[in-house]
């Protein structure tokens, strides 16, 4: 969190060796002018090596402990339990997550500190590696170009879904922790303008090509995915439109057909994943799911379940029936392998399904019926299901196209939380969350936060 970060020159020498296994000669540990637990930002950006390796620490936290991550502390399972993708079935409330499932969340709950605080800790890190590659005196311009772009994206990503979750907070684009310790919240306005701007430069920035053939670092296109979910955010519908366009068009890319191979990590319709820690580890989300009796952290919400029609292939593919006792639970399935037996998976961050429906999304705020359901109908036809007509009314595709994104993007990275706020749903929810309120479309500041940094007051209203 960045009122109390304590690291301001450099990055932790921990994470640059323990992350990422890099070595790093004992002469540049000798700084005087450092604590012995750092390694000045100018030394770690010395040559390309050890700027990538930094780098690959971001991807790495991200994995493990992230917004994106998809375990228990990540948007899948935290905003899924929140609105009416998941189940809740913890027995206490010890992490934080029960009372987010009914909807009961205070600013000490420990799940809404713990993502507010990681997310911060990743956007300094973010901003280290910006800080270190601009004062970088041996990287080429090129490196030097292509490293802050992925920096931005990430940080832009990072602080775009924390805004949808908390509403106004405080951006920066520093590791001075002189300047963090006071920082306010910014304005929406304001604040939104700069996220955009930051995500237009990156796209800049970025290559179109991949650095890696298994799509584990974004590029190019990457980056237009998340400004493109920026311009919708904005309702910039046909700028939104323009860039979807753009990524559908994109060498390389192509959609899914084989709906059981969707979350299979060789697909073209792959932009961004996520690779686990170790070789062959299960995905979190695998592993989190799982269960063979009785569930143990979460299940399906039986609503979800319901609104798969029967011969929808979804229901073999995406999640999977467990009886126990007299009872049927339901557990995502989307990712299923497990153990140290996994080689064909990883976490997807972006997968042009996405993109399909964010252009249809477009299209119909634009009053392009039939455009936008030839792209909907392709999720449909995935699954088994008969095409929509392109003679519907603007209204009803977008019922339809609102029904069909739940039932395919169920569990991905907080998905439904932010389209229902998008559309202005989000109260919708009481049919089937009793304790929801209104004003918990955005959680509650950290306590904790507020009392390090009075400036961030006021607590968002409700809490």
């Amino acid at each position: 969190m960045i009122m109390n970060l304590k690291i301001k020159y450099g990055i932790a020498v921990s994470i640059v060796m323990m992350v990422l296994s890099m070595t790093i000669s004992c002469e540049k540990m000798v700084e005087t002018d450092y604590p012995n637990n750092q390694i000045p930002s100018e030394l770690v950006f010395e040559d390309e090596q050890t700027a990538e390796a930094a780098l690959a620490g971001l991807y790495s936290g991200l994995w493990e402990t992230s917004m994106y991550s998809g375990g228990i502390n990540g948007m899948g399972a935290l905003l899924g339990t929140y609105t009416d993708d998941l189940t809740c079935v913890y027995t206490s409330a010890s992490n934080g997550v029960l009372d987010l499932y009914i909807n009961q969340q205070l600013p000490t709950n420990t799940a809404v500190t713990a993502l507010w605080a990681s997310t911060y800790q990743q956007i300094y890190y973010a901003n280290s590696i910006m800080e270190g590659v601009a004062n970088s005196k041996s990287l080429s311009v090129a490196v030097k170009g292509r490293i802050r772009g992925e920096a931005l994206l990430v940080r832009s990503m990072l602080y775009m879904d924390l805004y949808q979750i908390f509403g106004e907070i405080p951006y920066t684009a520093t590791t001075d922790y002189v300047i963090n310790s006071k920082l306010s919240r910014m304005p929406k306005d304001e604040f939104l303008t700069r996220v955009e701007t930051d995500l237009s430069e990156a796209v800049n920035l970025l290559p179109s090509a991949y650095r890696n053939s298994e799509r584990i670092y974004p590029n190019k296109y990457a980056g237009y995915v998340a400004l493109a979910k920026m311009k919708m955010l904005l309702k910039k519908w046909n700028e939104a439109d323009v860039i979807c366009t753009t990524i559908v068009q994109a060498p390389g890319l192509s959609y899914q057909n084989d709906i059981s191979k969707v979350f299979q990590k060789t697909g073209g319709h792959i932009i961004w994943q996520l690779k686990p820690k170790n070789s062959n580890d299960a995905t979190k989300e695998a592993s989190l799911y799982n269960f063979t009796s009785a569930p143990t952290s979460f299940a399906m919400n039986p609503d979800l379940v319901n609104s798969f029609s029967t011969g929808d292939l979804r229901r073999v593919h995406y999640f999977t029936a467990v009886p126990f006792g007299q009872q049927i639970n339901y557990k995502p399935a989307k990712y299923k392998n497990l153990a140290v037996n996994n080689a064909t998976e990883y976490s997807i961050i972006y997968r042009l399904d996405e993109v399909y429906f964010m252009q249809a999304e477009s299209l119909l705020q634009q009053n392009k019926v039939s455009e936008a359901v030839v792209l909907i109908n392709r999720s449909r036809q995935r699954a088994g299901l008969p095409a929509l007509s392109t003679n519907l009314t603007v209204s009803a595709a977008m019922v339809q196209l609102k029904e069909e994104k739940r039932r395919e993007f169920f569990t991905e990275h907080g998905m439904r939380f932010f389209d229902l706020k998008r559309w202005g749903m989000l109260d919708g929810l009481t049919s089937v969350k009793p304790n929801w309120k209104s004003f918990q479309s955005q959680w509650p500041i950290p306590q904790k936060e507020l009392l390090v940094n009075p400036n961030i007051n006021p607590q968002n209203n409700g809490y």
